[in-house]
């Protein structure tokens, strides 16, 4: 298990200087954002049609030897505003397809969330049964929309050698481990989870017991941490529409890794991971409004390597 960077953190800056950077922090492993609501500073869709970016793509990273552990393009497919929905449809397609081509196997989205009707212009996300229209609505989204493009996207992914890890968020059909599982049943074992422990702290769902849970269907793990406030929670509860930079007024805000728990539960998390048999990249991924980019990839980087590497298993120290 290694400790990587999703780079988005980092999009002001060139890519060969993000590698440089991390390299000091003695990170060698990236996850890149091809499109959609994450950007694509450092990793242009472009290079499909363009053999000679591609190659020096290829060289930059080798030079500063660093892998891919994936390419990101979280969007929503579902969108019910069938502009949007086509464009992050595109990029996603071609997501896989530039993955083919750079020896990646995994690459993260989200589920998506349609609206509710073949004529809204809105996402809609059913959080409650009651009234008897919400399971309604529900049953409508998963069988007329989450299945038939889930089932065809899959395949497509499963045809060129990629696999799809969607990262469990509200907002979207896909946002808990029984969601995630659900949709696993429909679309096959190419589509598992992109593991954030971020977006299951605050649900209640305790991250460590649902890695048992998920097992083999994690593909891709992000380290991002959150922070809970009682005095908050007790007012609005979890769900809480505020934006993120109320802090001070919101029941829960994402954190470094190591400011909302510690390093006995990061270690528990890791163990936990390694257990179900994941062995692959930690991808730091900053979403911290009480620290810079720099200064919280740099105290994440110090504080997952340190876990990490005591974490290893024996046999590694003898090999």
């Amino acid at each position: 298990m290694r400790v990587g960077v999703f780079t988005p953190l980092l999009s002001q800056f060139p890519l060969e200087a993000v590698l440089k950077r991390l390299a000091a922090l003695h990170i060698n492993t990236v996850e890149l954002a091809t499109g959609n609501y994450v950007g694509d500073a450092h990793c242009k869709l472009s290079m499909l049609d363009n053999p000679s970016a591609l190659a020096d793509f290829k060289k930059m990273l080798s030079d500063h030897g660093f892998s891919i552990s994936a390419l990101s393009c979280h969007g929503n497919a579902l969108h019910p505003d069938k502009t949007v929905a086509q464009q992050h449809r595109d990029v996603s397609r071609k997501t896989i397809l530039l993955a083919e081509k750079l020896g990646v196997s995994t690459m993260v989205d989200f589920s998506g969330c349609p609206g509710d009707s073949p004529t809204s212009k809105a996402p809609n996300w059913i959080t409650c049964p009651w009234p008897p229209d919400f399971r309604t609505v529900l049953d409508w989204q998963w069988n007329e929309v989450v299945v038939p493009y889930w089932r065809e996207h899959a395949r497509f992914a499963a045809d060129h050698g990629v696999k799809i890890a969607v990262e469990m968020h509200p907002g979207f059909v896909v946002y808990n481990p029984e969601t995630m599982l659900r949709l696993r049943s429909i679309a096959g074992d190419q589509v598992g989870c992109n593991y954030d422990p971020s977006h299951l702290f605050w649900q209640s769902i305790d991250p460590v017991e649902a890695i048992r849970v998920l097992g083999s269907s994690i593909f891709h793990v992000h380290a991002k941490d959150t922070q809970l406030y009682p005095a908050n929670l007790v007012r609005t509860g979890v769900l809480d529409t505020k934006p993120y930079t109320q802090e001070r007024d919101r029941s829960w805000i994402f954190r470094t890794c190591g400011y909302g728990h510690g390093a006995e539960w990061w270690s528990a998390f890791i163990s936990t991971l390694r257990l179900v048999g994941y062995d692959s990249v930690i991808s730091i991924e900053h979403e911290d409004s009480l620290l810079s980019p720099s200064e919280g990839l740099t105290k994440a980087a110090s504080f997952l390597n340190g876990i990490v590497i005591r974490e290893q298993p024996a046999a590694a120290w003898w090999s």
